[in-house]
């Protein structure tokens, strides 16, 4: 079970703005969702998507991720 630490409020700009404990917890929450251990829907939930250029791959790939976890994009 993983101890749920608040990472709501923090920007990555540098590892070095991160304690070891944050950066482990977000690899932990990686590989629990990767193996299919944690279940997270955004059923009812929107993607606004804006990009300053046009970048299909990346849209399509944000567009694919949310509509797997059950949301939607705008």
């Amino acid at each position: 079970m993983l101890k749920p630490i608040n990472l709501a409020n923090k920007n990555f700009l540098s590892c070095n703005d991160w304690t070891i404990e944050e950066i482990s917890h977000i690899f932990d929450l990686a590989d629990k969702f990767k193996n299919k251990k944690l279940n997270y829907e955004l059923k009812h939930k929107v993607l606004g998507l804006i990009f300053d250029k046009s970048s299909t791959r990346t849209r399509v790939s944000f567009q694919v991720a949310m509509s797997r976890l059950g949301g939607s994009t705008i």
